[in-house]
């Protein structure tokens, strides 16, 4: 089975990780292989953002302010982005082209988000891509510092894997029923 196709197959999410986290200098040679996808136009329009330590805080408050939530409600909230200690926002950083539309653009980013999921998960991390109804928010967009052509995909939530950490469980499907010609 060529390689690739083993390290897709064998993808899954950890919604739980470890507090370990691969560091800037490890996630460069990552970041480079993901801006390999297919990218229309060679707009590359897209951007990562690295968020730990206190950054994961302040998500948290932004995610508890867009929900309009306060007390224990806003707590909770603020400690979802904690379950990791490095997050890596997935932004849609549009171009205006004639020739590129706005959701191809987005469909690259959205691809390079997956490819460096699964170049994560091959190097040994645990990764999640998480999102929800306040990703695309005004606080949580301010907290981002995103322009008004920019939209957050959401984040992929990275850290060890944890001791005892079972496969996951896909249904395997037909490819048939997905895949036809014309």
């Amino acid at each position: 089975m060529p390689v690739v196709l083993d390290a897709v197959g064998r993808r899954r999410s950890h919604s739980r990780v470890t507090s370990a986290a691969p560091t800037h200098e490890d996630l460069l040679p990552l970041v480079a292989a993901a801006a390999r996808v297919a990218d229309h136009g060679a707009l590359r329009p897209w951007r990562l953002i690295e968020l730990r330590g206190d950054a994961r805080r302040r998500l948290g408050e932004a995610m508890a302010t867009a929900a309009g939530v306060t007390g224990a409600d806003a707590a909770r909230l603020a400690e979802k982005p904690l379950r990791a200690e490095l997050l890596i926002a997935v932004v849609a950083s549009r171009h205006d082209n004639a020739k590129v539309a706005g959701w191809e653009q987005d469909a690259v980013a959205a691809g390079v988000g997956h490819a460096l999921s699964l170049l994560l998960a091959e190097a040994g991390w645990g990764v999640m891509w998480r999102t929800g109804p306040l990703a695309r928010t005004r606080p949580v967009h301010d907290l981002h510092r995103l322009t008004e052509s920019e939209d957050l995909l959401g984040w992929l939530y990275v850290g060890g894997v944890p001791e005892g950490a079972k496969p996951g469980v896909r249904q395997p499907i037909d490819p048939s029923e997905y895949l036809s010609v014309l």
